[in-house]
């Protein structure tokens, strides 16, 4: 009986002792900071830019992540959008990100003729966008909250004319250009007014719509005068199409495209016929900047192919965005874009990275040509 009661007074104090003590409470995880990611996921653009892109914002935000980088347990996360083919579909998925899905800040779109229709309804919202592919002179004139990480067309294209100029010794040019896409026609404007600079002279001038797959009766009147050069602005899909078809008339003189010829899609599609092509770019695999190793190699690791100018760029922006959150330690979209517009000698991919006052990018561009089968630094 005694050891039963002994037992029993044991059993009574430990329940006591339980009791008395303080129950650990699950703290709540903090509300993830969440932006939108604007993307070319269908259509033509997909596989030449759209899909990069997404591949570049998944492993910045996997990285920010897994580094803790925006503080106390705080998490990104990206609401990935298909943008559609065109800027009706832009539009609509731009407004729902916003009022839908209440992201802080947005990604994209993909290409400049959607940044047109979709970047004034985040302006109207005051809520930032950052442009990582849309190369348009005047995409951040729409407004305040409108910031780009993709270098102008004006700014490739003009250093990529100079080499040619100075050191291939090129002197007639033809000119082969879409006349219907935002980004087309600004990357014409481009190259005429770098052509001009250079003094250099205009044997030909033709056109194309995009979607056209057959390009061979402007390029038979192109090339019928002798070209030094052909200065050809397309995006990836007609890219390509024409560097074959230039090559299968006899053209074995210099190509150069401007920033729609930068997708691997362009090489792929052009195969050895896509040799000596030249265009000029704000990213390029073969740089040794120490960050822009280290993103090479997470990059393969984690998707098993070699990134593009285009996943680069999205994922600069990506981490553009985050350390602008870190700055600003708030989810409101005026604070994340004061803190974005201070940004500063931010060390990305592409190289040290700051905006200007009007929200333009300031890193450095390279001049890249084709060789044996990839995009290499150009170097006569």
């Amino acid at each position: 009986m005694l050891r039963t009661a002994i037992a029993l007074i044991v059993i009574v104090l430990a329940v006591a002792c339980s009791a008395a003590q303080p129950k650990t409470v699950a703290q709540p995880q903090p509300a993830p900071f969440k932006i939108g990611a604007l993307l070319g996921l269908s259509g033509d653009i997909a596989s030449s830019y759209g899909q990069a892109q997404r591949k570049g914002v998944e492993l910045a935000v996997g990285e920010i992540n897994d580094s803790n980088y925006l503080g106390s347990g705080r998490r990104l996360t990206a609401v990935i959008t298909d943008a559609g083919p065109g800027a009706d579909t832009a539009v609509s998925a731009i407004t729902r990100l916003i009022e839908v899905d209440n992201v802080s800040a947005i990604i994209g779109p993909t290409l400049s003729s959607q940044a047109f229709r979709a970047d004034p309804v985040a302006q109207d919202h005051r809520v930032p966008v950052i442009a990582v592919s849309n190369t348009v002179p005047s995409i951040t004139q729409m407004g305040n909250y409108i910031f780009r990480c993709s270098l102008p067309e004006s700014t490739v294209i003009g250093g990529t004319i100079k080499a040619a100029a100075s050191q291939l010794r090129v002197v007639k040019i033809a000119y082969l250009w879409g006349k219907d896409d935002d980004y087309t026609i600004a990357g014409y404007r481009a190259f005429k007014d770098a052509v001009t600079r250079n003094g250099l002279k205009v044997i030909a001038d033709e056109t194309f719509s995009r979607g056209d797959t057959d390009f061979k009766p402007q390029l038979e009147r192109i090339i019928a005068p002798g070209p030094d050069a052909i200065l050809v602005s397309a995006l990836a899909k007609e890219a390509a199409s024409i560097i074959v078809q230039a090559r299968s008339l006899g053209y074995t003189g210099i190509i150069i495209g401007g920033n729609g010829f930068n997708s691997s899609d362009v090489i792929r599609q052009a195969g050895s016929d896509a040799e000596g092509v030249m265009a000029g770019t704000a990213w390029n695999i073969a740089s040794i900047n120490p960050r822009n190793l280290e993103f090479i190699s997470a990059y393969q690791k984690t998707f098993g192919i070699k990134p593009d100018q285009f996943a680069a760029q999205a994922y600069t922006g990506t981490w553009l965005l985050a350390n602008a959150i870190r700055t600003a330690g708030s989810a409101h979209p005026t604070a994340i874009r004061d803190a974005m517009a201070g940004i500063s000698n931010f060390t990305t991919p592409m190289g040290s990275f700051s905006f200007t006052a009007d929200r333009e990018p300031v890193h450095p561009a390279v001049v890249q040509i084709v060789k044996n089968g990839r995009f290499t630094i150009f170097k006569p």
